[in-house]
């Protein structure tokens, strides 16, 4: 059987309830289209759909004429689900051999040629290849890069998807190779960056669809203050961007050099500082504090 796709054609809200009404619905000459088309060679089929507008103002439309395969309609939004789409090839990630022949290939179409299977040029980040996760108490974030998705080799560009539940925290970190462009795609993000000495700090609150920017080199963090989970797709200029955590790196050198910077004598909640490293959660971790307990974790 072959599968089918529906594209559906609504008007703008501010539209749409504009038009005339009979009775909460719209008459025939303002219905919505839905257009079902085939990838096989049978004719394409139109239906049609009526629209109610409720109470909250939302459209509500039910079809009309005969039902569409996998077409429904749910919280006003008409939407259709038809076969399942096939699975990514993820033999190619963390292959050091294909990534050295990519690197080395001549010619843009000597990369292309390489790969030979067209799944190869997909990425799923629900069913990402291994090496792939950075994952803590507080979230995961999956990248995907010239090592986990050898087809950017040569493209400059790479992706990270970072999933933060309630009171996720991304924690302070730098890209050595990349700026960084973060859009939030579900929930809501608290951000903050810092450039660089003398640079002062910008703070920022990112709702659904609203993007920042963090310079390359930037030390920045994203928070997740709310009790649902958050979600961000993060885009770099580079293949291979870098990531470097703040805290872990920066405990990581020697203690005397740690206890310099600090001012010597340094302790926290009673605890010295060979004790305080192993405190330092993996990234994504949890806080803040008054997040925590509004969302009652811990």
């Amino acid at each position: 059987m072959q599968a089918s796709s529906v594209l559906l054609v609504f008007l703008p809200p501010f539209l749409a309830l504009a038009l005339p009404q009979v009775g909460g619905v719209f008459p025939s000459s303002s219905v919505l289209s839905a257009i079902s088309t085939s990838n096989g060679s049978a004719p394409a089929t139109t239906l049609e759909a009526t629209a109610t507008v409720t109470a909250s103002g939302a459209l509500a439309p039910s079809l009309t004429s005969a039902q569409a395969p996998g077409l429904a309609s749910s919280a006003g939004i008409l939407t259709y689900s038809g076969s399942a789409a096939p699975p990514a090839d993820t033999s190619l990630a963390n292959d050091l051999s294909t990534i050295g022949q990519l690197i080395s290939a001549a010619k843009a179409p000597d990369r292309i040629n390489l790969i030979l299977n067209d799944a190869s040029f997909k990425f799923d980040f629900e069913n990402p290849p291994d090496k792939t996760e950075t994952k803590g108490s507080g979230g995961r974030t999956i990248r995907a890069d010239r090592e986990s998705f050898p087809p950017l080799i040569g493209t400059g560009v790479s992706m990270t998807v970072g999933f933060l539940g309630p009171c996720g925290f991304n924690t302070p970190h730098t890209h050595p190779r990349s700026s960084e462009i973060n859009i939030v795609v579900q929930g809501t993000l608290q951000t903050q960056f810092t450039l660089e000495n003398g640079a002062r700090t910008v703070h920022n609150t990112l709702g659904t669809y609203q993007m920042t920017v963090f310079p390359q080199g930037a030390l920045h963090t994203e928070f997740n203050p709310d009790c649902d989970e958050a979600i961000f797709v993060a885009g770099f200029a580079s293949e291979d961007p870098g990531v470097q955590q703040a805290a872990q790196s920066f405990f990581g050198f020697d203690s005397d050099f740690v206890q310099a910077a600090l001012g010597n004598d340094f302790t926290f909640q009673g605890k010295d500082l060979s004790k305080f490293k192993s405190l330092i959660p993996e990234n994504v971790a949890l806080g803040v504090e008054s997040c925590l307990e509004k969302c009652q974790i811990g």
